[in-house]
């Protein structure tokens, strides 16, 4: 009986409150359909207490946080020619496909600089996800004050394994959220936060079709326990997907995703398709805003 109450309530209009969460899936480039609903989001000025956040959902939800529209567009479609910073070069050179000196140094301080001003004085709380190699498991970390710990913290979340660095943190070797945690709705309801709106960025049916393999030895040989965690890493994903459909359907939480099957993949360098791709993500942030606030 409650569960329909909250299908009743859900499908005229939800207020947010202190118990309400966002919760934004990561997705490499996927990611710019997220920052079309933020930017939607923030041109209506609708901000959530809480905000989880996984790689480059926390890189978007970061603009958000300062209060800063467009920035992650700008980062992730208007500069991605000029600056070139996806290339098998970077990956050679700086052991990343994605430059990270362009991406946590440059873009944040000098080309698209990041408002860290309007950030701390922000109430809202931003935890963001990172994988512990050591544990393999996740972890939830937040930072106001430090800026460079913060930088650190978004740098892990995004660390994708085979093509990025090991990042370490509060000297613990981390990589990307995602590995074990892609969509921390579970983590928003343990924080205290009992109604939440998900961003995915994949249409709704989407289930992923790679094949987990065991991880060889020789490869993260130091961290045995990260090499489990990735090799259950689809079926992870798959079984998250399938509770946020359930929880959909029964009225618990509120989802935008797009509405068709992504041209778009984790790397992604096609300018036109990411374009095509945010457009809609802030079409359909509008959308949810005049249908449900």
């Amino acid at each position: 009986m409650k569960i329909y109450y909250l299908c009743i309530i859900k499908s005229i209009k939800m207020q947010i409150t202190s118990n309400t969460g966002l919760v934004l899936e990561g997705g490499g480039m996927r990611g710019v359909f997220t920052s079309g609903v933020l930017d939607a989001f923030m041109k209506h000025e609708v901000y959530f207490p809480y905000v989880v956040a996984v790689s480059a959902g926390a890189c978007n939800g970061l603009s958000y946080m300062s209060r800063q529209p467009r920035r992650a567009r700008w980062s992730n479609i208007d500069m991605l020619q000029k600056y070139d910073y996806i290339s098998l070069k970077s990956l050679i050179v700086n052991g990343s496909i994605f430059d990270p000196e362009i991406l946590y140094e440059r873009f944040p301080n000098e080309i698209v600089p990041f408002d860290y001003d309007t950030y701390e004085r922000n109430p809202c709380v931003f935890e963001v996800v990172t994988t512990n190699c050591k544990t393999g498991r996740a972890m939830y970390l937040s930072e106001k004050y430090d800026r460079q710990r913060l930088t650190q913290i978004v740098k892990a979340s995004s660390s994708l394994p085979f093509v990025a660095q090991i990042t370490t943190v509060d000297g613990i070797p981390m990589l990307d959220g995602g590995i074990v945690d892609s969509i921390p709705i579970v983590r928003a309801i343990d924080t205290g936060h009992q109604e939440n709106v998900v961003i995915l960025t994949r249409n709704r049916g989407y289930r992923s079709s790679e094949i987990d393999f065991k991880t060889p030895k020789f490869i993260y040989k130091k961290y045995p326990r990260l090499r489990v965690a990735l090799s259950r890493r689809t079926e992870e994903y798959n079984k998250q997907l399938d509770l946020i459909e359930r929880m959909e359907d029964w009225g618990e939480i509120l989802v935008i995703r797009p509405e068709r099957p992504l041209e778009v993949g984790r790397i992604c360098e096609d300018v036109e398709k990411l374009e095509r791709l945010y457009e809609e993500g802030f079409q359909l942030g509008e959308k949810f805003i005049g249908k449900y606030l």
